[in-house]
């Protein structure tokens, strides 16, 4: 490379796809989110007893569309950057077995921030394993970027409705769970010269994070490789719709990459912030959790119960509700004529005229009247997850998440002794 060329990046992102060694790797990345898409599908089954038609395969194809996007945002933010690959297999193979050992203790450790933040610590103080600290830590600082875009785009798709227990009682609410494959093009080193003529025409600054165990003063010259990656996002949504709350996780999680990219780069001139930035890796991702788990948490429920009729928490998209016009959010004043403010009266005002369906709902602070043929079987559900003030069962027990959060809650409640 001799210059920063975007063109060329996204020329060679689209060859990828020629490649038939690359094929294969992705389709088993895409068939892995395939598999938890399913999970999510099941879970949505329970709760409205009907499948979706394809639904596994179309939350999959969507993932892989936006991953695609994803992986090429990422790849001219490398380049761009300068963030090139180094180390061996040894080393990345090592960052897997601890991110596998540190899900045995949560299913949510199994990121880069805190098998990346580990092993770098363990290098800076012990010597071992040999690497480029600040390369891994930036690495893991623009892989949680990309995640960051896409959560904001699309962090809220296919939420899945759910009960939880809080300290103010049952309410509704959403969990949100994506994971996108990352097909990326990044930067490795493909020479080391002791002549700056030999490394091509590079601004003085790039790259940003140098190459190497220790940076030094040789000249590199750079080519462009494949690499395909997994993202995922679990989160919940008590206080926020799920839109609202996906792009404030966005948000947060924006803030915690370019903070740890900072940190990432100015650790290689000041090697006293090194240990800072491996620790920040982990906790810095903690703290996003735990603030925007507790801003659920103490924040007014968005899905509580309402006195003006019975509100709806989900509908299942193509089912006679969705049909009819109602939405998450909206309050369902009446059916049939027949006042509803409970579930078991919403199913007996349905059976009351089983031939058609009128409906009066709240929506937008606008009431509406709806009709339609209802014919009431499994081939078009009604369709509804309503929030009733009768619903005892089936919640997700919440709680201040994490090791940080334990941590500040002990603080907070020494504090008030």
């Amino acid at each position: 490379m001799t210059d920063i060329d975007i063109r060329a990046v996204i020329k060679n992102y689209f060859l990828l796809f020629a490649d038939p060694g690359f094929l294969p790797v992705l389709g088993l990345v895409v068939i892995l989110v395939a598999l938890q898409y399913r999970r999510s599908e099941s879970l949505r089954e329970a709760i409205f007893g009907f499948r979706r038609p394809g639904g596994v395969w179309r939350d999959t194809l969507a993932a892989t569309l936006f991953g695609l996007a994803g992986g090429l945002v990422g790849s001219i933010l490398i380049v761009f950057i300068g963030l090139p690959l180094t180390g061996t297999t040894s080393v990345f193979i090592l960052l897997l077995v601890v991110a596998v050992l540190l899900m045995l203790i949560n299913p949510r450790f199994l990121c880069l921030a805190y098998a990346g933040g580990i092993v770098s610590l363990f290098s800076i103080f012990t010597g071992w394993p040999i690497l480029n600290v600040y390369q891994l830590l930036a690495l893991v600082a623009l892989l949680h970027l990309v995640e960051s875009l896409l959560i904001f785009f699309s962090g809220h798709l296919g939420a899945v409705p759910a009960f939880f227990k809080t300290a103010s009682g049952i309410v509704g609410g959403f969990t949100l769970q994506k994971f996108w494959p990352i097909p990326l093009v990044a930067l490795t080193v493909a020479g080391i010269s002791l002549s700056p003529a030999d490394a091509g025409d590079m601004p003085h600054w790039w790259p940003l994070i140098k190459p190497g165990v220790y940076g030094g003063e040789l000249y590199f010259s750079y080519a462009l490789v494949a690499v395909v990656a997994g993202l995922g996002y679990g989160d919940l949504a008590i206080a926020h719709s799920p839109r609202e709350k996906s792009r404030l996780s966005a948000y947060y999680l924006a803030i915690y990459s370019l903070v740890l990219l900072f940190l990432s780069v100015a650790a290689q001139y000041f090697r006293v912030l090194a240990p800072v930035a491996a620790l920040f890796s982990p906790l810095g991702h903690e703290l996003v959790i735990y603030v925007g788990k507790k801003t659920e948490l103490v924040g007014r429920p968005f899905y509580a119960s309402s006195s003006r009729g019975l509100k709806v928490l989900d509908v299942l998209r193509d089912s006679t509700a969705w049909a009819m016009g109602l939405r998450s959010g909206d309050i369902l004043m009446a059916v049939n004529g027949i006042p509803v403010r409970e579930r078991w009266e919403l199913g007996h005002a349905v059976e009351s005229c089983p031939g058609s369906l009128e409906i009066e709902y709240l929506a937008g602070g606008l009431v509406y009247r709806r009709s339609i043929t209802h014919r009431g079987d499994k081939t078009r559900p009604l369709g509804i997850l309503p929030i009733s003030t009768g619903v005892n069962e089936g919640y997700i027990e919440v709680s201040t998440p994490g090791l940080l959060g334990g941590v500040i809650d002990s603080w907070r409640k020494k504090l008030k002794r």
